[in-house]
């Protein structure tokens, strides 16, 4: 493990066996990763006036933000989401093998539903709830179609690639 690590008013973020941090990557505060979490780089997670929780094997890649609005939202990921690059989710809740594509902006309180898809570059308004296995779409962002079988399972299968990605990152960095 890597990247910058750092407590806030006292409280330390918790890492499971197997997280990996790039380098550059900054994890500050309440913040709880799950098992092989992976948290690319220039990546900032903030807990400082509210939570993040993530679940095992989830990916949030490079330049992405996670953070929230005090005394309103929390930031909660579950297994196995793919958290595309230069997204920003700021107090929404992502449910177990959802994708959110690069450039995709999450708003307080939205929830996004199992293994759906949130296109890039969307804007999902605060308190949008989606549910599981839709296409989510648009600026503001909205449920455009279900999801086919092949699209709704890719969330999880990039999340299980970038374990194996964030393995061979991790050897590059050992001395």
């Amino acid at each position: 493990m890597t990247g910058i690590v750092r407590r806030y008013r006292g409280i330390a973020p918790r890492l499971a066996a197997g997280v990996y941090l790039a380098p550059t990557a900054a994890v500050v505060g309440d913040v709880e990763l799950g098992e092989e979490v992976s948290v690319w780089y220039g990546a900032v997670l903030r807990g400082d006036v509210g939570h993040i929780r993530i679940g095992r094997r989830t990916n949030v890649q490079d330049l992405a933000c996670i953070h929230m609005s005090k005394d309103l939202s929390h930031a909660e990921i579950a297994d196995h989401v793919t958290i595309g690059h230069g997204a920003v989710i700021h107090g929404a809740r992502v449910e177990a093998g959802a994708l959110i594509g690069i450039g995709s902006i999450l708003l307080d309180n939205a929830v996004i539903g199992a293994e759906s898809l949130v296109a890039a570059g969307s804007l999902v308004p605060a308190d949008f709830v989606a549910p599981p296995r839709v296409l989510v779409r648009g600026s503001p962002a909205k449920v455009v179609r279900d999801l086919t079988e092949d699209e709704w399972t890719l969330g999880r299968r990039l999340a299980e690639r970038y374990v194996g990605v964030a393995r061979d990152h991790a050897l590059e960095d050992e001395p």
